[in-house]
């Protein structure tokens, strides 16, 4: 008996999309298989107390060593994908249907004189030409109830059929025009199987052809002016498009493909297979690679289709035996001949190896992207949360830097600006390998304007560690070196402690303490430019007991103050890993808060700097006057006439507007006469000049 704590999911592994999981005994055997609209409380309520499950679900998570996950698009694939992966594996612990009843399916009995349209369960028949699995019955009745009017196929049972012959009345549907009446002689048995062929034809995939003809038909008819025929054709073409379901599990039935697809960042990649079979997915696999050369996302697929096909790492069903026709994948390998003439080899036939464009095929390789996505994102977290992969980590980086300790608080730097405006920093911290968010501190670069990433970090060396000497003085363990011009504006609009961040995070005595604790590890993000400034910074502090380097990030080279050659570590490191890992939160961090500066200073009126002016006195002006020329032109008595408005108030709106120069008039470049201003913008909000491009 397991305890399902040795191997419940890391806590945020679980994603909360749709999906189906499965759980594994001891030997790889799936004894159970379900479905959830949102796996993570699903899959979580499965861990909870023994006591509180049922007796059956308790002895399930007992009985399981692992359970594992497959993400998908929607609530319905789901159930399609958990239906196949029932009658695939046949768990022991899931419910077994008593007189082979399944999933309902939509059947067309082409083997009968009149085809009929209706809901089946149960084992296939001869000559009945199936579609589905559906969710639900009603799912099936509502796709035939908008097909009918396009297709008026015959739907109703045979006693009716003949109680219908009988009379020479037809039932209900041949009245309102949603069934041919064959039974009454409305259509020759041969004109019938012809629509029952069409019929099948559009709920197997083949339907351009058939809307392309329903649209010219619509247009020609309202070129003739029959308006009535063209509305009618109208609303067929409307009933077909809705009632072309999407369905990215079940694709047409002769389809046999493997569709694969790869997730991947600097230094790992994840692959995600799905086998298609008879048009379901029947199996999936995946793994995580380092990837140890600069490889690509053609040499990644090229690399995944010899280990899938060529039989390296796996068994004998993984070999040519298992190749299908089609073969899907995001990227082409380059050459790509080699491979297709290798795979058709393998197989004895041709095979189709190639990137999917449009329709259900695309659909389900986003779905394997969407699952390779999450791989990846599993293995990172159990990556960065397990304890021995993280010492491993942080010894490596201590060994390859050469450090006296182990660096157990590290600190990276960035700086973030665009084109020279709104030049930004931050700081993020990391704690034994893991992120200590409410340490981040971001810092706006006010020493100097212009873009000079050498300078900016520099200044913010300078800034974060003056402010470490200020909190030793204050303890008397340390003398602060006087004030340099660069901290002279630090203590502008940098926020409630001079950081950014508005959070005020103070001692006991009420004092704040900002930067009191020092790094072991000083991480800047750049090459040899950024770690020779903040070197200097340090020296010029006097600080010489704090390690510091730099990660390039083209090469991921690593960067030591006066050396001329970096430091190249693995591209499999675990040290190498964590430095990235450190260097990306800071560029994150440092760019949300660039662009968040540009967005104000992009959306700032005139209105916005008036001090003791909020934003609902600002409405109550503009919606007063109307725009911000006759504001401008309004005197104080007419501003003290807008409710809310006191003279003290009107005399800064004055003193405010009129101290600002005017726009420039805007003029039509088309003609070159000058745009009136009489019909102001109502709001200054908008930005005077158009928002500008971010280059990436």
């Amino acid at each position: 008996m397991a305890d399902p704590s040795t191997y419940r999911p890391a806590p945020g592994a679980i994603p909360t999309s749709p999906g189906v999981y499965k759980f594994r005994d001891a030997h790889g055997r799936v004894i159970y298989v379900g479905k959830a609209k949102s796996l993570r409380p699903r899959l979580s309520s499965y861990f909870q107390d023994l006591a509180g499950l049922h007796p059956r679900t308790a002895t399930m998570v007992t009985t399981a060593a692992s359970v594992e996950w497959t993400v998908v698009a929607t609530e319905v694939e789901a159930l399609q994908l958990e239906y196949s992966w029932i009658k695939e594996f046949d768990p022991r612990f899931n419910v077994k249907y008593r007189d082979d009843k399944s999933y309902p399916e939509l059947a067309v009995t082409l083997n009968e004189e009149f085809p009929r349209v209706q809901v089946m369960r149960g084992a296939h028949r001869k000559g009945v030409r199936y579609f589905g699995p559906y969710g639900h019955a009603w799912a099936i009745r509502e796709t035939v109830d908008l097909l009918l009017r396009v297709f008026p196929v015959r739907t109703c049972s045979n006693g009716v059929f003949k109680r219908a012959a009988q009379v020479g009345r037809p039932c209900l549907l041949g009245y309102i025009g949603k069934c041919a009446a064959p039974c009454v002689g409305r259509i020759t048995p041969e004109d019938h199987r012809a629509l029952a062929e069409d019929f099948c034809d559009f709920m197997a995939g083949r339907t351009g052809n058939y809307l392309r003809r329903l649209e010219t038909e619509m247009q020609e008819a309202a070129a003739d002016l029959e308006y009535e025929k063209a509305a009618r054709l109208r609303d067929d073409i409307g009933a077909l498009k809705r009632a072309m379901e999407k369905n990215a599990i079940v694709l047409a039935d002769a389809t046999d493909a493997d569709l694969l697809a790869v997730a991947e960042d600097e230094l790992e990649a994840a692959v995600q297979i799905f086998h298609v079979r008879g048009g379901r997915v029947r199996g999936q696999r995946g793994w995580v690679t380092d990837k140890v050369e600069d490889v690509d996302t053609a040499g990644l697929v090229e690399h995944a289709l010899q280990q899938l096909y060529g039989g390296v790492g796996g068994g004998a069903e993984d070999r040519g035996e298992a190749v299908p026709r089609e073969v899907l994948v995001p990227a082409l390998p380059d050459p790509v001949e080699p491979v297709r003439e290798w795979l058709g080899g393998l197989r004895g036939a041709q095979v189709d190896l190639r990137i999917p464009q449009r329709g259900d095929k695309k659909d389900l390789m986003a779905t394997v992207q969407r699952n390779a996505q999450q791989a990846l994102a599993l293995h990172k977290t159990k990556r960065a949360s397990d304890l021995t992969t993280r010492s491993r980590a942080l010894q490596e980086i201590t060994d390859a830097l050469e450090l006296d300790s182990v660096p157990l608080r590290i600190e990276c730097f960035d700086i973030s600006h665009l084109q020279g405006e709104d030049v930004v920093a931050s700081m993020v911290v990391f704690e034994d390998g893991l992120a200590r968010k409410s340490e981040y501190r971001r810092f706006e670069i006010k020493g100097f304007e212009g873009q000079d990433d050498v300078r900016s970090m520099h200044e913010v060396i300078s800034r974060r560690f003056r402010r470490y000497l200020q909190e030793r003085e204050r303890t008397g363990e340390w003398a602060v070196p006087e004030e340099g011009p660069e901290d002279a504006a630090d203590g502008t609009g940098a926020g409630v402690d001079g950081t950014g961040t508005g959070v005020d995070t103070r001692a006991e005595d009420g004092r704040p303490r900002r930067f009191a604790y020092p790094p072991q590890l000083l991480v800047v993000d750049g090459g040899q430019p950024q770690v020779a400034a903040a070197q200097r910074a340090l020296d010029e502090l006097g600080i010489d007991d704090i390690a510091l380097c730099g990660l390039a990030k083209r090469l991921e080279e690593v960067w030591l103050p006066g050396e001329d050659d970096p430091v190249v570590l693995p591209r499999s490191s675990e040290g190498l890993y964590l430095l990235q890992r450190v260097r990306d939160e800071a560029h994150r961090f440092a760019i949300g808060y660039q662009r968040g500066k540009r967005s104000k200073r992009l959306t700032a009126g005139e209105l916005d700097s008036v001090p003791g002016l909020g934003e609902t006195r600002r409405q109550a002006l503009l919606k007063h006057f109307g725009s911000l020329k006759k504001l401008r032109a309004a005197t104080v008595d007419e501003l003290c006439a807008v409710p809310g408005i006191g003279r003290r108030t009107a005399e800064t709106v004055a003193a405010a507007l009129s101290s600002r120069t005017p726009a420039a008039p805007a003029v039509n470049t088309a003609t070159g006469e000058i745009i009136e201003d009489d019909a102001d913008e109502p709001a200054p909000a908008a930005p005077e000049t158009a928002p500008i491009q971010e280059t990436p």
